[in-house]
């Protein structure tokens, strides 16, 4: 007993002793990068860009060091922006209110979803999710207050704390980094303390884990919810970007794009969810010419890049600088 209490007390505090410098350095010039960004590339793309970097990042925190696989994180990224969408245009909140009334119906869906959900292991649990989520895409299609196939249009985006508006691209930009920036470096932080620790031990081991005393269900269905409501901060935020939310938003196939964008850049990563996303909706934004041949190339790449990185870029980098990234 003495064994089992010194490894579960040693074992996290070894692990989450501060950021690594190499890490500060990355976020620091992520953020300068960013920063910047808007002034060369056309600030709606760049903020497309960090609402999928968060979706993926949140999808990793399940995947990658959850170890479970969702095939439905579409419901939490779309539900929250419907709901985000019509706080704004009916309730006329503001922006960062709508945002926080998107992410936390996310939360509370993916709560009563995973409560479910995680009695059930690998493909099963795979399915649960999806069927889920269809069950989501189909009260978006039938409900009244999300508008149907047309979806909620024209959402205002409003003034931030009732005094900045963000109707100009490059004030809703600064408003969407920090959201985007501030959820990632909350993941991490999540990921590098006690509790991340035990959800690698779960996904290395699930067996051992139960046998140390954790309440395994636990972890997963707090997990699966901190991922669910991260999701949708994402998607109540992608809302306010394009001033729209629509069925694209909730179809299994986004559920599909969040796996691809993960699995490309690196799984179980931190800076590979971001890159997958950045290539991804790069891809779907400059080669949009090609019409319904985007969907082939990108699967092709997809194809090349699991034969090539088969631990996705990031995880080959790292895998290559021998440190974790």
């Amino acid at each position: 007993m003495a064994m089992k209490d010194k490894t579960i007390d040693a074992a996290p505090v070894v692990q989450t002793a501060g950021m690594p410098r190499l890490h500060k350095i990355i976020f620091s010039l992520l953020l300068a990068g960013l920063i910047v960004l808007p002034f060369f590339v056309y600030p709606v793309f760049a903020m497309k860009v960090m609402c999928f970097a968060l979706f993926a990042a949140a999808f990793n925190l399940l995947l990658g060091f959850g170890g479970l696989l969702s095939f439905g994180h579409a419901a939490y990224f779309g539900g929250a922006s419907y709901v985000a969408a019509h706080a704004a245009k009916v309730w006329g909140l503001t922006p960062e209110l709508s945002v926080l009334c998107g992410a936390a119906a996310a939360g509370v869906l993916g709560l009563a979803i995973g409560s479910l959900a995680i009695r059930r292991q690998g493909i099963y649990f795979a399915m649960v999710t999806l069927a889920f989520a269809q069950m989501v895409y189909f009260v978006a299609l039938q409900a009244e207050f999300t508008g149907g196939e047309d979806g909620i249009q024209s959402v205002p985006r409003g003034d931030l704390f009732g005094l900045i508006s963000l109707a100009d691209n490059i004030a809703l930009y600064f408003f969407v980094l920090v959201v985007t920036f501030g959820g990632i470096l909350l993941l991490y932080r999540i990921v590098h303390s006690p509790f991340g620790q035990v959800l690698k031990a779960i996904r290395e081991n699930e067996p051992r884990a139960i046998s140390l005393g954790y309440d395994v269900n636990r972890y997963k269905l707090i997990v699966f919810t901190l991922s669910a409501t991260m999701a949708g901060l994402a998607g109540a935020t992608k809302s306010q970007v394009f001033q729209l939310s629509s069925l694209t938003d909730v179809h299994w196939s986004m559920s599909g794009e969040v796996v691809l964008m993960t699995l490309l850049g690196g799984m179980g990563t931190i800076f590979g969810p971001l890159v997958g996303a950045a290539m991804i909706v790069t891809m779907q934004n400059y080669l949009a010419t090609f019409g319904a041949w985007v969907t082939v190339i990108q699967g092709v790449i997809f194809v090349i890049g699991v034969l090539v990185f088969r631990e996705g870029i990031v995880g080959v980098l790292s895998r290559w600088l021998k440190k974790p990234l």
